[in-house]
């Protein structure tokens, strides 16, 4: 007698067969529920594009899925298995009676055309009240990312959209993102999940809080001008300063600025931040250009970023998930990880895949993939980052 679960994730490694890949969805869809799947989150490799449509039909023919989302990756993940070179799919299948998924298209021409919450809700046909997280896949190369979220956040104001912007080949600027078995190479994908389902997320940014919080004084658009009424120059400097030996060997391209999305809190803990790149410095005005708009009156730490600080952080932010959930109604994970990420960064491979998959205890049906960008909530918005790990814990059970 099988064991019945409500996901389970699988892995196909090696050049497209399809009669391993059907042997493993039916292999994998056996264990469900009705045997068949609510939805399927699939993500392939790069040098498996020229077969994405045929792969896109036996995927969800023989997962028997309602629905199926997913792009191309640099590599993908499977439980706690990463494989970042080769031809490769990584898959996970849910079935959660009551569930609900409404899967939507997003062109790149959608975000000039949007006028306001409303022309989304009509779009999509899914009022903000209406949904309990979305899950996204876009085109980097065809899609203002940024420009859409600032949009989908008033939209779906304090509902969190999870997933990466997809990956090309080493020489190419062309990916795939699919929805069914509709296969598309700009724009973007998107499903929304509601009903018995609903998404819990982390935002891991691979950074640890260096110095002291400052708040900003003197700012215009990205370029901030005095910290603590000093310039903002010598407060980086000065924090550079501090900083242990080992440390400022390792720092050339590892400090980062973190921005605090709540200059109201009386105390600012590691997650509270946006962590964004410093761009440029200029040392006769003082003025440092970071990568996105600074407000005066905000907090400001600056962040520093290597394997040690990624570890760090992502033990931190699956420990304070374990915390907030229940293990027992956390039924799968969907995690976008950054390209930079993976043995590069950590010296070995499967860190990310390992940690996520057994974050709450007992292993978790785990699918995902290196991305070119992560998408994920930090202060109640949605973002795109960098050099960031992001997940998407699909929880069971009545979001009221």
């Amino acid at each position: 007698m099988n064991l019945q679960h409500p996901a389970t994730a699988g892995l196909v490694s090696g050049p497209y067969d399809e009669g391993a890949l059907r042997a493993a969805l039916e292999s994998a869809r056996a264990s469900l529920p009705d045997d068949r799947a609510d939805l399927a989150v699939a993500f392939l490799t790069t040098p498996l594009m020229a077969q994405t449509s045929e792969l896109m039909e036996v995927l969800q023919v023989h997962a028997r899925a309602s629905c199926l989302i997913g792009c191309t990756g640099t590599g993908v993940i499977s439980n706690g298995l990463e494989v970042e070179e080769g031809p490769a799919v990584a898959f996970a299948l849910l079935r959660v009676p009551g569930s609900q998924f409404k899967p939507f298209r997003i062109a790149a021409a959608d975000v000039e055309e949007a006028h306001g919450p409303a022309w989304w809700h009509a779009k999509t046909g899914v009022d903000w009240t209406q949904t309990r997280g979305w899950l996204a896949f876009a085109d980097p190369y065809s899609l203002d990312s940024e420009g859409w979220l600032h949009q989908w956040n008033e939209a779906y104001p304090s509902v969190p959209t999870v997933g990466g912007l997809a990956g090309g080949g080493p020489s190419t600027t062309r990916t795939h993102i699919f929805l069914n078995q509709e296969v598309y190479s700009e724009g973007a994908v998107a499903v929304s999940v509601s009903g018995q389902l609903g998404l819990e997320t982390t935002v891991s940014q691979g950074c640890r809080p260096i110095g002291r919080p400052w708040t900003v004084t003197a700012a215009d658009r990205n370029l901030i001008q005095r910290i603590g009424n000093l310039p903002a120059l010598t407060v980086l400097q000065n924090t550079f300063d501090d900083l242990p030996a080992a440390d400022k060997a390792r720092a050339g391209g590892n400090i980062f600025v973190g921005l605090a999305m709540n200059e109201y809190q009386e105390e600012h803990r590691r997650g509270d931040f946006l962590v964004r790149n410093l761009l440029a410095a200029d040392p006769k005005s003082g003025v440092v250009a970071v990568g996105a708009r600074v407000r005066v009156g905000q907090t400001l730490q600056f962040q520093f970023r290597d394997g040690s600080a990624a570890d760090e952080d992502l033990s931190s932010v699956l420990s304070s998930a374990r915390e907030r959930l229940n293990p027992s109604r956390v039924i799968a994970a969907c995690l976008c990880t950054c390209a930079g990420r993976g043995s590069r960064l950590f010296g070995h491979p499967n860190h990310d895949a390992q940690l996520v998959h057994t974050s709450l205890g007992a292993p978790l049906p785990l699918a995902g993939l290196f991305c070119n960008g992560e998408i994920g909530p930090v202060g109640g918005r949605n973002y795109v980052h960098g050099y960031s790990a992001s997940t998407a814990f699909f929880v069971s059970g009545s979001g009221s």
